[in-house]
């Protein structure tokens, strides 16, 4: 792309949907990436280390200078970014929301990489909850930020189709190169005032709130369909699951089927599989993971654990 002027940018992004947009400004000769703000390196995993997000390992090999603050909010930080005086911040997923004394320091403002078609799908969750809903279509927003919860005006945006497969993994690895392209698109048509952002309709906004891992269990009164496209949607994060006594079953792949004959929460066995019956339709399981197990076949799970047939889950409802 070509810029009238050099540009100095502070990217901020955690996770692996940014990964492409810091990629793609990384290559461009005419943008100089002045640091990169990402989230503290958090616990994960079974012996509970310190891991770094996607984003500081991209960093790191890059040779850009990181910072981790667990808020932009206090003054040190804020003189920080005063101090590596960006042209420009480019957000992607990073987590943390830009105060207003933020927002106002770089020249060009501030623009986020969206995971949606805003104003649909407003929010920290857009890809999980556009699977949710039976969405035909999804794509990414480029746009200003203001201090609203992506609010703010949009710059362009670019669709694709929803496949009746996708999960959630899968969509958001389609949308992150889509949005690096965009974002290489759009940077400099906007700086050049080509691009006049365009308010977003608040009739039209609907909202994508932050999963929790609780928000994974099943809930057995809705339908099979909604119940399948939620275990496409929350995989691989935070993973679908039900509860057989004080078991917890995490619920990697699943089929919707259109059939009557098991009650809402009543686990059956179709052919080798279990089958859980939904409000209405049958859940049939195909990839479970029990705790402290790795992924298997459904039909071999229920080899291992003939007890759940014939009971119901709803029993172990709170």
């Amino acid at each position: 792309m070509c810029y009238d002027v050099h540009m100095n940018v502070l990217f901020m992004g955690s996770p692996e949907f940014a990964i492409p947009s810091l990629d793609a400004l990384s290559e461009e000769h005419d943008i100089d990436i002045l640091g990169v703000f990402t989230q503290p390196d958090r616990p994960a995993g079974r012996g509970r280390k310190l891991r770094a997000s996607p984003v500081k390992l991209l960093s790191n090999k890059l040779g850009l200078s990181i910072y981790q603050p667990s808020s932009l909010k206090s003054p040190e930080i804020i003189s920080t970014i005063r101090a590596l005086d960006p042209d420009l911040i480019v957000v992607a997923a990073y987590g943390l929301i830009l105060p207003p004394n933020v927002l106002g320091l770089p020249k060009f403002g501030s623009i986020n990489v969206h995971a949606s078609l805003l104003p649909r799908w407003r929010g920290a969750a857009p890809i999980q909850a556009t699977i949710r809903a039976g969405d035909q279509e999804t794509g990414v927003t480029i746009m200003k930020i203001d201090p609203g919860l992506d609010t703010g005006p949009i710059l362009s945006q670019r669709s694709i189709v929803i496949h009746s497969s996708d999960t959630g993994g899968e969509l958001s690895e389609r949308l992150a190169i889509l949005g690096a392209g965009l974002l290489i698109e759009t940077i400099p048509e906007y700086l050049s005032g080509e691009l006049r952002p365009n308010e977003q309709d608040e009739k039209m906004a609907t909202y994508a709130p932050l999963l929790k891992k609780s928000d994974g269990r099943l809930d057995f009164m809705r339908s099979a369909i909604e119940l399948e496209r939620q275990v496409r949607a929350y995989e691989p994060w935070p993973t679908s699951f039900i509860e057989w006594g004080k078991r917890r079953i995490c619920i990697h792949k699943a089929d919707a089927l259109a059939d009557d004959t098991l009650a809402p929460g009543t686990v059956g066995k179709i052919d080798k599989n279990p089958a859980i019956g939904a409000n209405p339709g049958i859940l049939l399981l195909q990839i479970v993971q029990p705790a402290g197990k790795t992924e298997m076949l459904a039909e071999d799970f229920l080899r291992g654990a003939g007890g759940i047939l014939n009971t119901n889950l709803l029993d172990n409802r709170v």
